[in-house]
C-alpha cells in the first residue's frame, strides 16, 4: 500500500494548516478523519480543515486503540487518512524507539514504511533504522537492514560498526573497516573511536596499533574522541604507558579521557595510580563523574586500600554526586574487600533500588567474612522480595556454606538451583567438591567428580587435593594431584600441594622430585607476601624480608610479641616448615613469616586500640593463624586478614572463622 500525500488533504485544507501550523513538539491531524484509500478522488471540504486537533510527541508511542490496528496510534491515524506521513514524523518515531529502546514498537514503525515505499532511496530513513537496531543491540537486523540498502554513506558505515562495538562484537565491527576502505569511505573521528572500542575487547595490540596509524593518517591525532578512545584501548590492552603516550599527546583532554586512564589502572590493581589520577585530574579542574569514582573504588577494593577507600567516597558525597546504582554497588564492593563489613551493610542499607548485583554483592562480602548463617538468611530474604538468583547467586551461597562447614545446607542449595534454572558452572563444582573435602568425605567428593556432567578442569581436581592435604590422605591426594597436572601443567598450585603432602609425611625424596619437575617444566612457585596500609601509604613484606628500612625494629617487636603470646599458651606448630631441618631451625623458620612482619609493623605505626588490617596473596598458614588468634588477646585489639580465601577476623583470642579454613 503506498501512501500519498494528495490523498489526504486538498490544497485548500493545506493552505490552512500551514497558516495555523501548531508549535514544535505537535503534529497535525486533520478532523474528521477521511478513510485511506489509494484512489485519488478522496476530496476533503474545505470547511473540515478548520477544525484540526493536536498529536502530541508524548503520544508517539502510543498503543493502538483497536484491536485492528497497526499497533501504534500514531500509524493507525496516517492509516485512516488523518494525519500527514512526512519523514519528521517517521524520523520521530524511529528515534523515540531508539531513546527508550523499543525495539518491537521500531519493527512496526519499519513494516509500516516499507509497506507504504515511503522508505524507498530515502537513506536517511534508512540510517536511522540501521542505527535504532545497532542501538537496541539487534545487530542481526542491524545487519540485514545495512546489505538491503542500495546506498549507503559513512553514517551507515559508522552506526553498524558502533552498534558490533557497543554490544559485545568487536570482530564484526573490525571487519568491516576494510570493506569500507575498499569501497573509498574515509572514516570520521565517531567511526575511528567506535573501531578503537573495538580493538582493546580484542586479545592483541596489532587492529589497535594499524588503527592508531590510520588516525595519523587521516590527521584525527587531535580529536578529543579518538584521543580518548586510543587511551583507552591502549589500557584496556594492559600497555599502560603506551596508554599514557597517547594521553600527554592529546592537546585537548576531556573527562572521559581521564578516566579511561584510571580506569586502566583500576584494573591492573595499582590502586595507588588510580588515587594519583584522581588528584591530579581535580588539579586540573575537570570534574570526577560517576565513571571515575567507580574505578577508583575498584582500584581501592583491589589493593584493599580501606582508608583511601573511604577518602574517596567522602569525596563523592562532597561533589554531590548521587549513590546511583552502579556506584553503589561499587561502594559496597569496596568496603567488603577492604575489610570493613559493617561499612558495607550500611551503604547496602541505603540503597534505594537494591539489585541482584547489589544482593550478590552483600552475599559475597558475607561469605567472604565468614558469616555463613547470615549470607542463607540474606539469600532468603532476597528470594521472599522476589529478586531473581542468578549463577553468581548461588555461587555466593555454596561459597558460605564451604567456609561454614554447613554440609546440609550446601546440598539443599545445590539441589536448589534447578528449580530456578541455574546450570552449575565449572566454579560451582569446585566449591561444592571443597564444602564435601572440607568435612572429610572425600571418597564421596571424589566420586561426585566423576559422576560430573561436565568434565572435570584442574580447579575441581585441585579443590580435591587441598582437601586431601588438610585431612593428610596422601594415596588419594597424589591422584588428584595427577589429574590436576595432566589439565594444566603450568600451574604450580597443584604442585605445591603435592610437596606439601609428601612433607607432612616425611617423604622428603617425593618432595625432591616434586621441587626438581616444577624446575624443569620452567614452574615457579608464587612467592608469598603480606601487606598493610598506614597512612594512606602501603607496605610490603615476604618471609625472612631483609630489604625494609626497619626491619631491626620490626624484627624486635615480633620477638616481644612472640614472648608474650608463649607465655599465655602459644606453641609454634613447626608442621607448617616444609623443610628437611631440626626443631630448632624450623621454630627460626616460622618467625618471620610475611604476615607476622606486617604485624609487628602495624603494632609500631597505629594508634593502640585501633584495629589493624593486613591483606595476603595465598592463605595464611595454621601457625600464623594459631600466632595472630593470641596477639589478639594479648594486644587487645582486632586484626583482621584478608588472604586468597576469605577474610580472618581476630578478636580477644577467636578468630571468626572458627578455626575452620
Amino acid at each position: 500500500m503506498r501512501l500519498r500525500n494528495s490523498t489526504l488533504f486538498n490544497a485548500a485544507v493545506i493552505r490552512k494548516i500551514l497558516v495555523r501550523s501548531p508549535p514544535s513538539g505537535f503534529a497535525t491531524i486533520h478532523a474528521p478523519a477521511a478513510p485511506f484509500s489509494d484512489s485519488n478522488d478522496s476530496e476533503v471540504e474545505d470547511g473540515d480543515a478548520a477544525s484540526f486537533c493536536v498529536f502530541q510527541d508524548k503520544d508517539l508511542l502510543r498503543k493502538s486503540q483497536s484491536d485492528g490496528g497497526t499497533g501504534l496510534y500514531a500509524l493507525d491515524l496516517i492509516q485512516r487518512g488523518s494525519l500527514v506521513p512526512d519523514y519528521n514524523l517517521y524520523s520521530k518515531l524511529l528515534k523515540e524507539c531508539t531513546r527508550l529502546g523499543k525495539v518491537e514498537q521500531g519493527r512496526i514503525v519499519h513494516a509500516h514504511l516499507v509497506d507504504s515505499h515511503f522508505l524507498d532511496n530515502h537513506l536517511v530513513l534508512q540510517n536511522i533504522i540501521v542505527n535504532m537496531y545497532a542501538k537496541c543491540g539487534c545487530l542481526d537486523d542491524a545487519r540485514r537492514m545495512f546489505d538491503e540498502m542500495p546506498t549507503k554513506d559513512m553514517v551507515t558505515w559508522t552506526a553498524l560498526i558502533a552498534g558490533f562495538s557497543q554490544n559485545n562484537r568487536p570482530r564484526d565491527a573490525l571487519l568491516l573497516f576494510p570493506q569500507m576502505l575498499r569501497l573509498g569511505f574515509q572514516p570520521n573521528h565517531f567511526t575511528l573511536s567506535s573501531l578503537l572500542k573495538a580493538s582493546g575487547s580484542e586479545h592483541g595490540l596489532d587492529p589497535g596499533t594499524q588503527l592508531h596509524a590510520f588516525c595519523l593518517k587521516y590527521g584525527y591525532q587531535s580529536s578529543v574522541y579518538v584521543g580518548s578512545a586510543l587511551v583507552d584501548m591502549y589500557a584496556r590492552c594492559g600497555h599502560m604507558d603506551a596508554a599514557q603516550l597517547a594521553f600527554d599527546g592529546m592537546p585537548t583532554k576531556s573527562e572521559v579521557s581521564w578516566n579511561a586512564l584510571i580506569s586502566g589502572h583500576a584494573r591492573k590493581g595499582e590502586g595507588e595510580h588510580a588515587l594519583h589520577l584522581l588528584w591530579k585530574m581535580q588539579r586540573k579542574n575537570f570534574q570526577p563523574t560517576h565513571f571515575t569514582y567507580s574505578s577508583v573504588l575498584s582500584a581501592c577494593a583491589s589493593i584493599g586500600a580501606l582508608e583511601q577507600g573511604k577518602w574517596v567516597h567522602a569525596h563523592m558525597i562532597k561533589s554531590g554526586l548521587k549513590l546511583i546504582a552502579f556506584i553503589g554497588n561499587t561502594l559496597l564492593d569496596m568496603y567488603a574487600k577492604a575489610g570493613s563489613i559493617d561499612d558495607a551493610k550500611r551503604v547496602f542499607d541505603r540503597l534505594v533500588k537494591p539489585d541482584v548485583v547489589s544482593w550478590n554483592t552483600m552475599l559475597t562480602g558475607c561469605a567472604q567474612h565468614g558469616l555463613g548463617k547470615e549470607t542463607l538468611d540474606r539469600f532468603e530474604q532476597m528470594l521472599r522480595i522476589g529478586i531473581e538468583p542468578n549463577e553468581i547467586s548461588f555461587l555466593c551461597v555454596l561459597t558460605a556454606c564451604s567456609h561454614s562447614g554447613l554440609l546440609d545446607e550446601g546440598l539443599y542449595y545445590f539441589e536448589l538451583m534447578k528449580k530456578y534454572k541455574v546450570e552449575p558452572d565449572v566454579p560451582h563444582y569446585v566449591t561444592f567438591v571443597d564444602l564435601l573435602g572440607r568435612v572429610g568425605l572425600l571418597d564421596r567428593a571424589e566420586r561426585f567428580i566423576r559422576e560430573m556432567p561436565i568434565e572435570p578442569t584442574a580447579a575441581v581436581w585441585g579443590a580435591l587435593l587441598g582437601a586431601c592435604r588438610m585431612h593428610k590422605n596422601m594415596e588419594l591426594g597424589v591422584y588428584a594431584a595427577e589429574r590436576a597436572f595432566e589439565l594444566d601443567p603450568h600451574d604450580s598450585g597443584p604442585r605445591m600441594l603435592l610437596s606439601n603432602i609428601y612433607a607432612s609425611a616425611g617423604r622428603w625424596r617425593d618432595v625432591a622430585k616434586v621441587r626438581k619437575m616444577m624446575k624443569e617444566s620452567g614452574v615457579k612457585k608464587q612467592p608469598a607476601c603480606s601487606w598493610v596500609e598506614i597512612e594512606n601509604a602501603v607496605h610490603l613484606f615476604v618471609a625472612n624480608d631483609e630489604t625494609h628500612p626497619r626491619i631491626k625494629e620490626i624484627r624486635g617487636k615480633w620477638e616481644e610479641i612472640s614472648g608474650k603470646i608463649k607465655e599465655i599458651g602459644y606453641v609454634p606448630d613447626t608442621s607448617h616448615v616444609l623443610l628437611f631441618v631440626d626443631q630448632q631451625e624450623r621454630e627460626e623458620k616460622l618467625q618471620y613469616h610475611s604476615e607476622k612482619l606486617a604485624l609487628a609493623f602495624a603494632l609500631l605505626n597505629t594508634p593502640t586500640g585501633s584495629p589493624i588490617r593486613i591483606k595476603k596473596n595465598i592463605r595464611v598458614c595454621g601457625d600464623c593463624h594459631a600466632a595472630i588468634k593470641f596477639v589478639s588477646k594479648v594486644v587487645d585489639r582486632e586484626i583482621i586478614v584478608r588472604d586468597t580465601n576469605r577474610f580472618h577476623r581476630f578478636r580477644d583470642g577467636s578468630c571468626s572463622c572458627g578455626d575452620y579454613w
